[in-house]
């Protein structure tokens, strides 16, 4: 059975998303409602009551979910300035919103793999995207979870089964697009036969994608449209079918003078969100910005964190070496893990 995917009509355009100007355009079915109804009607009287929950709630809901269409490039300049060494792949993005934004297309994303050291800042990438494009967001940790049907969902069959993440993000979230961030992919583990990545062979295929079957709810979900961000630290790790699906891009730490900027975005940043910044002076010590470029992108948050509070402890209102953590988050070489 195949998920009707033609989009339905225009609502009023709603701008999402900060600094964007990508409105929510259509409403698209992501499920058939009758065939929801079928396999509702269909489950024997007080059995598989968690599945005549989801069943309820898919109806409850109703089938349309908004797809977001960009009604132009959204701004994208705060994010070449806050991720310096994702350029390639924020250039693709726009290259990507470029092609469909005056067009009657929808939003397509081609699936992408970001590949590189801890703590360069991938999870924080994808994050930012899911913000930009305004669509929501999904998340899994491949590195905490052993289970295969993370993704695709269990059979109601077993005791404790569940949904997938891919189907629950669609049925109780808001749009049909949503970003979905696989993190620590090349972390997957699986438990006997279970595959953990054995869904995505299917899901990263857009006609496929179309009529993708949860194993829990046995009923077709249009995930065609979601937007696949995943992250890993080794290449070797993940199937070369997965690799062929995907635009993979190598993403370096940031040179010294990126570093520099980040740390200084950042603590601009902390400083302006919190009442107590405006006690401190508005920009760094440069001593003090070249000991925070020597940190991995993802440290650099909780270290000006730890230098804040030990500068007031010390009653200044700047920050000095001596209040920087020792010995915690230097960056590494940069390359990729052996």
């Amino acid at each position: 059975m195949s998920i009707a995917s033609t989009e339905s009509s225009s609502t009023d355009l709603v701008p999402v998303g900060r600094r964007s100007n990508i409105p929510i355009a259509n409403l698209r079915p992501v499920y058939r409602c009758d065939e929801v109804e079928r396999r509702l009607t269909k489950l024997p009287p007080k059995e598989h009551e968690s599945l005549r929950s989801t069943y309820e709630r898919m109806l409850e809901k109703g089938a349309e979910r908004f797809q977001v269409k960009p009604s132009g490039l959204p701004a994208m300049e705060h994010l070449y300035d806050e991720l310096p060494n994702f350029h390639d792949a924020l250039n693709d993005i726009r290259r990507q919103l470029a092609l469909c934004h005056d067009s009657r297309d929808a939003l397509e994303i081609t699936p992408m793999l970001l590949l590189g050291p801890p703590g360069v800042g991938k999870t924080h990438f994808a994050r930012e995207v899911a913000q930009l494009l305004g669509t929501g967001m999904g998340f899994v940790s491949m590195s905490s979870l052993t289970a295969g049907w993370v993704l695709s969902g269990a059979s109601s069959q077993w005791k404790g089964a569940r949904p997938g993440k891919v189907f629950e993000t669609l049925v109780e979230g808001q749009y049909a697009n949503p970003v979905m961030v696989v993190d620590e992919i090349d972390k997957a583990r699986g438990e006997h036969a279970y595959d953990p990545l054995g869904a995505l062979y299917s899901l990263l295929e857009h006609d496929t994608a179309r009529s993708f079957i949860d194993e829990f709810a046995e009923v077709a979900v249009d995930a065609s449209q979601v937007i696949w961000v995943a992250t890993a630290n080794d290449e070797r790790a993940i199937p070369e079918p997965i690799l062929n699906r995907m635009n993979v891009y190598e993403v370096q730490m940031p040179d010294r003078d990126a570093a520099r900027t980040i740390a200084l975005r950042l603590y601009t940043g902390i400083r302006g969100q919190h009442d107590w910044g405006r006690r401190f002076a508005t920009e760094p010590g440069e001593a003090v910005l070249d000991r925070m470029a020597e940190l991995a992108p993802r440290e650099m948050r909780r270290a000006w964190m730890t230098a804040f509070g030990n500068a007031r402890l010390d009653g200044r209102d700047t920050i000095e070496l001596r209040d920087l953590p020792e010995g915690h988050g230097k960056r590494s070489p940069i390359g990729f893990v052996q």
